[in-house]
């Protein structure tokens, strides 16, 4: 794997004492200052396989201005300083690489403002996706963008979140409209107005989507909402194999069909969601898909996407209007990853996404399936398909180190299958620091380029250290 040389791109890091800071801090903010083991540890662990490293002290923040009181002592005492949303993220965004001290936004969940009329809201970081849309419902609105687990807009807006919804939708990249940040130096800064589109200066916003926290703490988004369809129509078929439900999807996206999700699991994937989630689904590669629209509009587009299915190969195509169904059907592919682990009791949950041209998607799976079964590892397949993203969730005992050898060198190997393609190393996880040397691997020199603005907006690389880029 290429990697970078850190000759001439390394920043000493000068970090001061963090009990200096938490001294300063307590007495500002008293109990909702920790530093209690218990919630050390778990405020420096995502969801990922990746270990805690646990910050020096955790704070509960309620507004921007005291998100910006905290940095500034931070940034006086050049202590590290690592936000904190839901903790859903993969790739070891909120580990205390460096020590320092934990912003907790969750008491920031408020919904500020709805505006109905121009189709937008204002919330804070610690409001969820799922209180959004139950504050919404009686306005007739919704925000789309849904990666599945439970996770804060903040932490969503700064991984740059995806989901099932993106092949209609977009990603939180299309959907943020204006931030509110704090800077490194504590300087509260807003991106844009709500206006649909400016040409005015540099896109701040979106250079704060996608940041990790590594730019500055985002307290307040922005978020482009929608029409709540009048209809909405779930479908399920299975296939023969993976080749033939992938090429549906492309001929399918080919053809302008505005499918609002498409879904793949593969035949070990939709048996551990039947195990865990009580469902009794054909053990066999399988599209889940959804439509939005009109009753006759939707039902016109899964009538469409059947004779496509039928064409290559789909069987047992079933579509269903009833909310709880639907619902019941969705929850089911949302907890694709908890259910992995019914293949394996107590092993670990390795999940990692990449994503390609839609042209190279049956491909890469094709060959990314192959590497599992050399491997000899269980890895169920589930992806985004339409938008050419796919998951791999490899089940696997971390305390092996030969067999985390042969998880490592499936990774590597499906990453940079993908890189080959023109596609990305992660198409909604983010780098964090698990992939730091695949994101070298991917853009080269351009990762300097971010350690410009990096180094220009944190000097003293006190924000999230250690994710997105090296010292």
């Amino acid at each position: 794997m290429a990697r970078e040389s850190q000759e001439g791109h390394q920043v000493a890091l000068d970090y001061g004492p963090a009990q200096t800071a938490i001294d300063e801090l307590t007495e500002i903010f008293g109990s909702r200052l920790t530093v209690s083991p218990d919630a050390r540890e778990r405020f420096g662990k995502d969801e990922s396989f990746h270990p805690s490293i646990p910050p020096d002290a955790v704070i509960t923040a309620r507004s921007t201005e005291e998100v910006s009181n905290i940095v500034q002592v931070c940034a006086r005492h050049r202590v590290p300083v690592i936000p904190y949303g839901t903790g859903t993220s993969l790739e070891g965004h909120v580990a205390a690489l460096h020590g320092g001290i934990c912003i907790n936004l969750q008491e920031m969940n408020e919904v500020l403002t709805v505006h109905a009329g121009d189709l937008d809201v204002v919330v804070q970081p610690g409001v969820t996706r799922k209180q959004l849309n139950h504050y919404l419902r009686d306005t007739g609105l919704f925000f789309p963008i849904d990666p599945g687990a439970d996770a804060s807009l903040g932490g969503m807006t700064a991984c740059r979140a995806s989901g099932t919804n993106a092949v209609r939708y977009g990603t939180m990249r299309e959907n943020v409209l204006a931030l509110t940040v704090v800077l490194a130096d504590g300087r509260v800064v807003k991106t844009s107005k709500r206006a649909r589109k400016s040409a005015a200066g540099y896109d701040l916003t979106r250079l704060f989507v996608g940041s990790e926290g590594t730019l500055g703490v985002i307290t307040e988004i922005t978020l482009r909402l929608y029409g709540i369809p009048e209809s909405i129509t779930a479908a399920v078929c299975t296939f023969p194999d993976v080749d033939s439900a992938v090429d549906t999807v492309i001929t399918t996206i080919q053809c302008g069909i505005p499918v609002a999700r498409v879904e793949l699991l593969d035949e070990v994937q939709i048996d551990a969601i039947n195990r865990y989630s009580k469902t009794e689904l054909e053990a066999a590669p399988t599209l889940l898909l959804e439509f939005h629209g009109s009753e006759n509009y939707a039902a016109e587009q899964a009538q469409t996407v059947q004779e496509l299915a039928l064409d290559n190969g789909g069987s047992n195509f079933q579509w269903t209007s009833n909310t709880e169904e639907r619902n019941r059907l969705w929850q089911a592919r949302h907890d694709a990853a908890y259910a992995c682990k019914v293949l394996r009791p107590g092993g670990t949950i390795w999940a990692t996404d990449v994503c390609v041209p839609i042209s190279r998607l049956a491909e890469c799976i094709r060959e990314t399936r192959e590497d599992i079964k050399a491997s000899n590892l269980i890895a169920p397949i589930a992806g985004h398909v339409g938008d050419g993203n796919f998951h791999l969730c490899m089940v696997i005992n971390h305390d092996d180190p030969e067999e985390q050898s042969r998880a490592d060198a499936l990774h590597e190997r499906m990453i940079m299958r993908a890189l080959a393609m023109d596609g990305t190393c992660t198409g909604e996880h983010g780098i964090g620091y698990g992939k730091l040397d695949f994101l070298i691997a991917e853009h080269g020199d351009a990762v300097s380029v971010m350690r410009s603005i990096k180094n220009a907006l944190d000097p003293h690389h006190i924000m999230n250290p250690g994710k997105i880029v090296r010292h």
